[in-house]
Formats: C-alpha cells, sequence, structure tokens
C-alpha cells in the first residue's frame, strides 16, 4: 500500500511495507486473541482497554459532520455527492491504491494531504474522474476550492475523492451546485447519508463505529466505506474514510492506519482486480483527548486496538456485500514458517476462482483448496498438512480422511464458512475474508456502464 502525506512529486508515489503481522480472531468484533468478548453487550475487553460498539458512523465522534445528496451525476438519480467536515482541523493519514493507473482526484488528495492535515472530504460516485489529464485535477481542485470557500477553511485542506466510470469528465456544474446545496444540511446524524453517496454497486451502506475506553479516558472512532467489485489487497474499488476525537501526531496515525489496514482492508478479496481511485483516510481531531497519544502508550495500544476493530468490521461489511455474493469465507493459514508464508497460502487459496466457484455451489472439492496452497509458491511438507472445512478434518498426512461428506456438504451451504489449513512446520499464521463467485457477478459487470 502507499502511505499519506509522501512528499513526492504527485504522479511519482512510494509503495510502503505493510505489517506482516496475522489477524486476530473475530473480524470486527476482538482487539486480539487474548481478548475476552461478551458476546451480549457487544463488548470487548482487554486488561483496562474496553471497546464498545456505538452510534454515529463517521459522526460518531465528537466534532464532524456529514451529509449526502443527490447532485444529478449519476443517471440513476440515486445520492452521488457527499460531505464530510471537523468543526477544527484535523491530523490526517491516509493509504492508497498500488494501481500504476491512479485518479485525478486521488492525485489531488495526496498532494492535499502532503502537509498530513485537512478538515473536510468531498466525495462523488457515478464518475472516478480518473483518465483525464490536466483537467481531471483542474476539476478536483475546483471541488476543493468549492467546499473550501464554503465551509471557510483553505482549500488544501479538503479531501477529494470519486469512484465510477473511468474515462468521463466530471459534470463540475452540478457538482458545485450539489456542493453549494449540501453544506447547509451537514449534520452530526448525516452518516448514513454520507456513506450512501458514496455507493457504486453497493447494495448497502457500510457504516461502524467504536467507543473505546482505558484508564478513565474515553475516544471514539467512526467511519464509512464503499466496495462491492473490484476488491483485492494493496486497495481495491473502495473508500474508506475514518474519524477520531482522539490526537495523534499525523506521522503516527499514518503509520498506524497503514498497520491497521494491513491486518484488515488488505486481506480481503473479491475478484483480484483493484481500481484507481482507492484510498482510506483517517481523520483526527483531538476533540476528546486532550495528550497526544503516543504509540507505545497506554492510550496508543488502546488507539491501535480500536482502531483495528473499526477496520475489521468495515472490511466484513465490503466482503458481504461484494457483487453478487452470497456467501463469505474465512480462510485461515497457520503453522508456516512465518506469517509472511502463511500470508502468501491464504491470499492464494482465497483467490482461486475453482474454490470461490465451488463455495458458491456448495461443493466442498478440498482438492482445489490443496491445489491452491500448491501453487501459491510456498515450499510445505505435503504429508505434514492438515485441512479442515468448519470444524470437520478432511485432509491429514497426505490424503483424504474418513469424514461424513454429507455434514461437510451441509458446511457449504452456510453463509459463512471457515477454511483452515495447517502446515505444521513454525508458528506463522494469516487471515483473509473472500466471497464466492456467483452467476450474478458476471451479470453485475458485464453491464457496468450502462447502469452506472
Amino acid at each position: 500500500m502507499i502511505m499519506g502525506n509522501p512528499a513526492v512529486c504527485p504522479y511519482v508515489f512510494r509503495d510502503s511495507a505493510s505489517s506482516p503481522s496475522p489477524l486476530g480472531e473475530g473480524w470486527g468484533e476482538g482487539i486480539t486473541r487474548q481478548s475476552a468478548k461478551n458476546s451480549q453487550s457487544g463488548t470487548t475487553i482487554m486488561n483496562s482497554i474496553t471497546i464498545k460498539t456505538c452510534e454515529g458512523g463517521v459522526t460518531a465522534p465528537m466534532g464532524f459532520t456529514a451529509t449526502g445528496i443527490s447532485a444529478g451525476i449519476k443517471k440513476s438519480g440515486n445520492p452521488d455527492l457527499g460531505l464530510l467536515y471537523s468543526q477544527v482541523r484535523c491530523a490526517a493519514g491516509a493509504v492508497y491504491t498500488t494501481n500504476q493507473l491512479k485518479g485525478e482526484s486521488l492525485v489531488m488528495t495526496m498532494m492535499n494531504l502532503s502537509d498530513g492535515h485537512a478538515q473536510a472530504v468531498v466525495a462523488n460516485s457515478g464518475n472516478a474522474n480518473a483518465c483525464t489529464g490536466e483537467r481531471g485535477i483542474v476539476d478536483a481542485r475546483e471541488m476543493a476550492r468549492t467546499v473550501g470557500r464554503l465551509l471557510g477553511i483553505p482549500g488544501q485542506d479538503v479531501v477529494v475523492a470519486s469512484t465510477g466510470l473511468i474515462g468521463e469528465f466530471l459534470p463540475l456544474p452540478k457538482i458545485r451546485e450539489g456542493i453549494e446545496a449540501a453544506v447547509p444540511k451537514l449534520s452530526p446524524d448525516g452518516s448514513v447519508l454520507f456513506a450512501q453517496a458514496i455507493m457504486t454497486t453497493d447494495t448497502v451502506p457500510k457504516i461502524a463505529s467504536y467507543r473505546v475506553t482505558v484508564a478513565g479516558r474515553s475516544f471514539t472512532l467512526g467511519g464509512v466505506a464503499k466496495g462491492s467489485g473490484m476488491i483485492h489487497p494493496n486497495m481495491a474499488t473502495m473508500l474508506a474514510f475514518l474519524t477520531t476525537d482522539a490526537r495523534l501526531s499525523p506521522e503516527n496515525l499514518g503509520r498506524m492506519l497503514s498497520k491497521a489496514a494491513g491486518k484488515t482492508f488488505n486481506r480481503i478479496t473479491i475478484d483480484r482486480d483493484t481500481s484507481c481511485c482507492d484510498m482510506v483516510v483517517l481523520l483526527a481531531n483531538g476533540l476528546a483527548v486532550g495528550e497526544e497519544i503516543e504509540p507505545r502508550s497506554e492510550l496508543g495500544r488502546a488507539f491501535e486496538d480500536g482502531l483495528t476493530t473499526l477496520c475489521k468490521d468495515l472490511s466484513r461489511q465490503l466482503v458481504r456485500d461484494g457483487e453478487g455474493a452470497t456467501k463469505v469465507a474465512e480462510i485461515i493459514c497457520r503453522g508456516a514458517r512465518d506469517d509472511i508464508q502463511a500470508k502468501q497460502i491464504a491470499e492464494s487459496v482465497a483467490t482461486s476462482m475453482l474454490v470461490k466457484t465451488a463455495i458458491f455451489g456448495g461443493d466442498p472439492n478440498w482438492g482445489r483448496i490443496v491445489n491452491a496452497a500448491g501453487y501459491s509458491g510456498v515450499p510445505f511438507d505435503l504429508t505434514k498438512l492438515d485441512l479442515w472445512i468448519g470444524p470437520v478434518k478432511v485432509f491429514s498426512g497426505g490424503m483424504r480422511t474418513e469424514y461424513n461428506e454429507k455434514e461437510v456438504a451441509e458446511i457449504f451451504t452456510q453463509k459463512e464458512i471457515q477454511i483452515v489449513l495447517n502446515l505444521n512446520r513454525g508458528y506463522g499464521e494469516a487471515e483473509y475474508l473472500t466471497s464466492d463467485l456467483s452467476h450474478e457477478y458476471v451479470r453485475i459487470n458485464s453491464d457496468y456502464s450502462h447502469r452506472t
């Protein structure tokens, strides 16, 4: 992935390595494997750290307002312009697509976030503003300037995002009018409207928020995301906007976001495609916690756990709403030499078209899973590999086990499936979330241009 705030030419970008740490258990539910979860209250507790779901989404943290409207960008007339605003200037961090093709709105955001600060986000759907050359840059800058003028902040403090069809120029007059109509509608209750305005082929808005308490001090994290197809690690056709009222430096915020994204947004896949407009942006206005949070402090650990929990929640929502998806599969690889090799195998299985179609068809064809592990490029001893589908071990010692085929077939009819491979070689571990591949996915993507 690419971290935010790169002090480089806007058309030359530097990649940064994501964290190889394995995922914690329970996507969107727990902090770490050592945490204890009260399933009735929805609360996760680890020592003195409490992370609890709360209402509000991206506007749950203090000082944030949002809205979404229809500006006429989409042919359908559905909401297509969202606005997010903080009453004070924020520290900002971001991760961006690693695609060599980068949309002009994304380029503008990379330039605007080069100083590590922002105060507003303007995002449109229905038009990617990608492959639009210098005019696309000018249009994105004008979007930022219009928001800045109306909110009384510098245009450079505005994040600009666009998603939709590639190669079309933005309808700037409609967008200007839309921004003017949206500003008076900014509200602490506008999270759902904002989430709806950034949707493309999504069927539901993705929203989450958490309240974090440690040693009597509290702060809130919230967020919205969009994405349904072209989902794969290192960003995808997804946008995510995260907020917090904790106080952090831009440098620490960027590092923590990069680490959290490496464990969550970069561990999901739907169709192996990644787009050119994708970003995750985190704004921290510091209104709840007066002291600046340091990464190795108690507050820092709590913030990192809360941020990862938020990102896991949104990541799982993205996979559940994958284009044409009917099932979600969690692929876990354990016992690898290290986390990197475990990730390589988990990704190979999660992205296999044959595995994904088998999941859709309810066919527990474990041979496809073993085969995908075999071509991952990771050396392992097949005779030491153990494979579980749900709680049933189906492969061990280099051959199938004696299992009840009806029981395993029943597992593959469930909406959420867990597949575990143990190489019995070391302590490396990694997890991936993937969806099945259905007839509906083909239908949706064979007619995208006409529906955008």
